[in-house]
């Protein structure tokens, strides 16, 4: 197997694992919002259906 060296990070690297760190996050809101409509549109056809 390899040898692996590890340098430090250079400056440009850091600022990119900071623009990173600061855009990628999970987005629950959206995904909260996706499940609360389909849920309220599922429930509205139903009811829809049955009277």
């Amino acid at each position: 197997m390899a040898m692996t060296n590890f340098t430090p990070l250079s400056e440009a690297d850091r600022r990119h694992n900071e623009y990173l760190d600061r855009i990628n996050h999970a987005p629950y809101f959206s995904i909260f919002l996706m499940v609360s409509s389909a849920f309220v549109l599922f429930t509205t056809l139903v009811l829809v259906g049955i009277f």
